[in-house]
C-alpha cells in the first residue's frame, strides 16, 4: 500500500506539471496507469479519476486566478455545457457501461489526428497556413462542451484533453484556453464524483472510488498543477501549442496500440 500511495503521488505530480500549462488535468493520462500499474478495476477507475481532478484542480486554478487568466466568459460557457453532460455520462457508465475498447477507439480516433494537425499547423510557416477558423458561436461552444461532458462523465477524463486541442486548433491562444478548460474539468469532476456517490447507492457494481489512491494522485496533481500553471507564462505560445499537440497525438497513438492489441 505504501509504495502504491507514493507512486500515486509521484505520478500525479509529474502528469499535472506537464499538462496544466495547456489546460489538461492529466486524468486522461492517469487512467491507463490506474488500469495497468495500480490495478484499479472497472468501473471504479472512473470515479477515482474524478477524485484526482477534484483534489488536483485547485492548484492550477488558484495560480491562474492570481494571474488574472480566468477572466472572460469562456470558462463560464464551458462549465454550463459540461455540467449536465457529466451527469448523463455517469448514468451511462453505471447502467449502460460501454466497454473500455469503445473508449480507446473513441479517444484514438479523435486525439491522434487532432494532435498531429495541431503540431503541423504550429510548425508550418505562417505564410503557408490557412487563416484561423475563429471562435465558435456560443451555442456551438456549449454543445461541444455538453458532448465532452458526457464523455468525461463516462470515463472520468475531465474534458480538457479534448476541449484544449479543439479550441487551440480553432486559433484561440493556449493561454486563454488552458484556464477555462481546467475550470470546466474541475466543476464537472466535482459534480461527477457526487453523481457516482449517489449512483453507488443503487448499483451493485464497484463504482466507489479507490479513495486513498485518488487522494494520493490528487495531492501530487495539486502541487504539479500549481507548478505547471506558474510555468505557463514563461513558455512561448508556439511551445505550448506543440506540447498540447504532442500530448494529444501521443495519447491517441497509445490508445490506438492498445486497441489493436
Amino acid at each position: 500500500m505504501d509504495w502504491t500511495l507514493a507512486g500515486g503521488l509521484a505520478v500525479g505530480l509529474l502528469i499535472a506539471t506537464v499538462t496544466a500549462p495547456v489546460g489538461v488535468s492529466g486524468a486522461v493520462f492517469l487512467l491507463p496507469v490506474q488500469l495497468s500499474v495500480f490495478g484499479v478495476p472497472n468501473p471504479a477507475v472512473t470515479p477515482t479519476n474524478l477524485l484526482f481532478n477534484v483534489v488536483a484542480g485547485p492548484g492550477a486554478l488558484w495560480r491562474y486566478r492570481s494571474d488574472g487568466a480566468l477572466r472572460g466568459d469562456l470558462a463560464r460557457r464551458l462549465v454550463l455545457g459540461t455540467l449536465p453532460g457529466v451527469v448523463v455520462g455517469a448514468a451511462i457508465r453505471v447502467f449502460a457501461l460501454p466497454g473500455p475498447s469503445v473508449f480507446r477507439l473513441l479517444i484514438a480516433a479523435l486525439l491522434l489526428p487532432l494532435g498531429l494537425w495541431l503540431c503541423l499547423r504550429t510548425l508550418v510557416p505562417a505564410s503557408h497556413r490557412s487563416p484561423p477558423a475563429g471562435e465558435l458561436a456560443p451555442c456551438t461552444l456549449t454543445g461541444l462542451a455538453l458532448a465532452v461532458g458526457v464523455v468525461g462523465g463516462i470515463y472520468g477524463i475531465g474534458g480538457g484533453s479534448l476541449l484544449g486541442p479543439i479550441l487551440a486548433g480553432r486559433g484561440m491562444p493556449v493561454a486563454r484556453v488552458a484556464p477555462a478548460a481546467l475550470a470546466a474539468t474541475f466543476a464537472t469532476s466535482l459534480v461527477g464524483a457526487v453523481a457516482y456517490a449517489l449512483l453507488s447507492l443503487v448499483s451493485c457494481a464497484d463504482v466507489a472510488p479507490h479513495w486513498w489512491l485518488g487522494l494520493a494522485c490528487g495531492t501530487g496533481g495539486l502541487i504539479g498543477g500549481y507548478l505547471g500553471a506558474r510555468l505557463q507564462p514563461r513558455l512561448p505560445e508556439r511551445a505550448l501549442r506543440l506540447l498540447l499537440g504532442t500530448l494529444a497525438a501521443g495519447l491517441g497513438a497509445l490508445y490506438t496500440a492498445q486497441t489493436l492489441n
